[in-house]
């Protein structure tokens, strides 16, 4: 069965972690991505988290379904063969501060020079352009700008920033979806363009109405914890054997079957219980009534009772309760793919199903430059240049 992206070149020069992710999306569905890096200086995020016997375990999934590389793009030589690749090439990926590319010789005008059909992704911190582009930066920073941590952590606790790349994993969703839409237009007049991506936007669009909020009312949403200001009951709620649920009411007839499951049905004849927003103003009267009926059950009956009463419930998950969850299990969400480091290894599968065209896990992340005799060989590089290039640390 061929796979959607079957046929497609990407190359992803792009280090820690929007860009790389982008390309391991791709990947995913059968593009032919090459991780190209630097010959004495492995991809930063190879150290990132735990490893195992000298192998880093992240590397595993995010550098899966790539063929690795090795050039150093800034010399005059690597820089050739990176105008070489692009030649063959559909995609290219990039994430070095604004004006790198440029000084290394390897502008979007020179790239598409060589191939006027690419497509070439530029991801950044703040974007090409502005008072802030040539800072350096990372998802933590869009983090904090967008609003996100502002509104993340308890009301009398200080901003929050997620445990992991949120910010990054968002722009990498947004950069592989900016990819096919140019793609897309590739296809109509053979004309590839430079997307300009800034990690600060797409978390931004993800976090509500707020700047029209603002702009049209004057308001700011404050921290609320694992409450929402649009609903309530919302938040997560200890169980009787210790463990944690959380519960949803995003919808008025979700709401009512929860009060009328935990004994309080007469809160559901209140005037202000008719919408979400006014029942968030007496979340302290709603989260004691659900909190108590939760604390008195241990956690498999109040999932059952929920469940029975159609109303909207989930166990809070380490890793451990996801490995272990019949539904991540029916649909496949974590496959084991055979590594040639570690054997077997366990990792997130693909992001959705596609019925006639599914992505597929072919093989995990590779050593540092593994492929790279292949990769130039197939734009002419001769063995006996390749040995040359090795010896003034090109490749």
């Amino acid at each position: 069965m061929t796979a959607p992206l079957e046929g497609l070149r990407v190359l992803d020069v792009s280090t820690l972690f929007a860009g790389p992710i982008a390309a391991t999306f791709l990947g995913d569905f059968g593009a032919d991505v090459v991780k190209i890096e630097h010959p004495a200086k492995p991809d930063a995020s190879r150290g990132h988290g735990p490893s195992k016997d000298g192998v880093n375990l992240w590397w595993k999934t995010l550098g899966r379904n790539k063929r690795t590389a090795t050039v150093n793009l800034g010399t005059p030589e690597g820089a050739d063969l990176l105008l070489r690749l692009a030649a063959d090439a559909d995609v290219l990926i990039e994430n070095f501060r604004p004006g790198t590319l440029e000084r290394w010789g390897l502008a979007p005008e020179r790239l598409r020079e060589a191939n006027p059909r690419l497509v070439i992704a530029r991801v950044t911190a703040f974007g090409q352009t502005g008072p802030y582009a040539k800072r350096p930066g990372f998802g933590s920073l869009a983090e904090a700008m967008s609003g996100f941590a502002a509104l993340t952590g308890q009301p009398d606790g200080p901003p929050t920033l997620p445990p992991f790349g949120l910010a990054d994993g968002i722009a990498a969703l947004a950069t592989a979806y900016a990819v096919m839409v140019a793609l897309r237009a590739a296809g109509r007049d053979g004309r590839g363009q430079v997307i300009d991506l800034a990690i600060i936007e797409p978390i931004l669009m993800l976090l509500g109405g707020q700047i029209t909020a603002y702009d049209q009312l004057g308001t700011l949403q404050a921290r609320s914890g694992n409450r929402s200001v649009n609903n309530a009951p919302r938040n997560v709620y200890r169980t009787g054997d210790g463990e944690w649920v959380a519960v949803s009411t995003s919808s008025q007839s979700i709401a009512e079957r929860v009060m009328r499951l935990v004994g309080r049905g007469d809160l559901v004849a209140e005037p202000w219980f008719a919408s979400g927003h006014t029942r968030a103003e007496h979340a302290d009267e709603l989260d004691d009534a659900v909190g108590a009926w939760i604390k008195a059950r241990p956690t498999a009956e109040v999932v059952a009772a929920f469940e029975e009463a159609q109303a909207a419930v989930a166990p809070v998950y380490d890793v451990r309760g996801v490995l272990a969850d019949p539904q991540y299990r029916a649909i496949g969400t974590v496959q084991t793919v055979q590594d040639e480091e570690l054997g077997p290894v366990k990792m997130q599968n693909v992001l959705f199903r596609l019925s006639e065209t599914p992505g597929a896990i072919r093989f995990p992340g590779r050593r540092h430059g593994q492929d790279t005799d292949e990769v130039l060989a197939e734009v002419g590089v001769t063995r006996e240049q390749l040995e040359r290039l090795r010896e003034k640390g090109i490749v």
